[in-house]
């Protein structure tokens, strides 16, 4: 919500720069794409590794903390 609030104070400003962001948002956030599915992947492989890791200690019947 306030990112719309301040897009429309942009457009009473500056109505080219606005129309002009609204324009490549859907461009810069496809270029950003791949980068956000790198970053899941790369969280899901950690949280395997943690859990790999931890294994022994929950068998043991350790506290998570």
């Amino acid at each position: 919500m306030i990112g719309f609030l301040l897009w429309l104070v942009l457009l009473v400003f500056c109505w080219p720069l606005a129309l002009l962001a609204i324009v490549l948002y859907p461009i810069v956030w496809l270029i950003l794409l791949p980068f956000r599915l790198v970053g899941i992947t790369v969280d899901a492989a950690f949280s395997l590794l943690k859990a790999v890791l931890f294994l022994p200690a929950r068998v043991l019947g350790a506290r998570p903390g």
